[in-house]
């Protein structure tokens, strides 16, 4: 990737938060207050552990077991995010996965989009945002999560979906007028933990297509271009440690080494329900099975649930 690529592709990451912290300075106590704030800590945080901890750990790679009214819980929490319907956005990240920077892939940057600064520039569009017009949804349910189609729960959540995300709406609007006893405070809370957390969200997850296929740190060896992007790690909820999640994909925990585990608030959800009696069979990725990642010797086979995992 070229350094006119990677400034570009940072630009476009870095600047939106910024100019949102701009804007809390400008109007701050005219459009946005302290209360605007919690609610949008609030929601990005249910929402994002909808998306993180409940589609894509839980639900996508089954890295932790628990009961069906926390399944449907998270189920519902991510759905708030607007990141399409459940059993959709399983399909498509399962298909991603079977075909990962190949084609097939619904979001790889690296497929079909030309060389040069200009191809690199349109694959990165496109695994930010391109693909949801060309491809997201259109993964096969019955082929790439068979198991949530038989689901009946999971069924009803997915066609709740418009009414998940009108809930999600609703919630930081009562909020608002609960804290602040004001319609204006209920509508600016509605802006900044519906709206502006809604593109937040969007804009961290989108990342995790674009720049974590791109640049960043690679340490194992998978044949994909996954990579490792630190600073995006807290902001996702752990999923930017992308490059060890696409080498041990059931592994619940994506921060592999004792520095990335203080960046993963996933996996500190899911140990803090496990002690809790909330989930079980936790998979763990055991340490001689990194280093024979490492190594590039490549095992097979991985342990029964509730064991430290030898396999991917």
């Amino acid at each position: 990737m070229s350094k006119t690529a990677r400034v570009v592709n940072l630009l476009a990451v870095v600047l939106p938060p910024i100019l949102i912290s701009v804007c809390i300075v400008l109007f701050w106590d005219e459009v946005v207050g302290i209360s605007d704030l919690v609610v949008l800590s609030a929601m990005y945080l249910v929402t994002g552990y909808g998306v993180t901890v409940g589609f894509h750990r839980m639900l996508t790679h089954r890295s932790f077991r628990t009961s069906k009214p926390v399944e449907y819980l998270f189920a519902a929490a991510g759905s708030m995010a607007v990141q399409g319907p459940v059993i959709n956005w399983v399909a498509d990240h399962r298909k991603h996965h079977a075909h990962t920077d190949e084609e097939g892939d619904p979001h790889s940057p690296h497929v079909g989009r030309g060389a040069g600064i200009v191809g690199a520039l349109r694959g990165l569009l496109h695994a930010h945002v391109g693909w949801l017009v060309s491809d997201h949804g259109k993964a096969e349910r019955h082929r790439y999560a068979r198991d949530l189609v038989e689901d009946p729960g999971m069924r009803l959540i997915n066609r709740s979906f418009l009414g998940l995300v009108a809930l999600g709406l609703a919630l930081p609007f009562a909020a608002g007028y609960l804290i602040t006893g004001r319609l204006s405070g209920a509508l600016t809370a509605l802006l900044w933990g519906g709206l502006v957390r809604i593109f937040l969200l969007h804009h961290v997850t989108w990342s995790i297509n674009s720049i974590c296929h791109f640049f960043g740190r690679r340490r194992f060896a998978v044949e994909d271009h996954s990579t490792n992007v630190w600073w995006l790690a807290l902001p996702s909820f752990g999923e930017a440690w992308h490059h060890n999640h696409h080498t041990f994909p059931r592994s619940a925990r994506h921060g592999l080494s004792r520095l990335e585990s203080t960046l993963d608030p996933s996996a500190w959800l899911i140990g803090a329900m496990e002690r809790l009696g909330l989930v079980w069979d936790v998979v763990r990725i055991a340490p001689e099975r990194q280093r024979q990642k490492l190594t590039g010797v490549i095992g097979t086979g991985e342990s029964a649930p509730g064991r430290v995992a030898s396999g991917t």
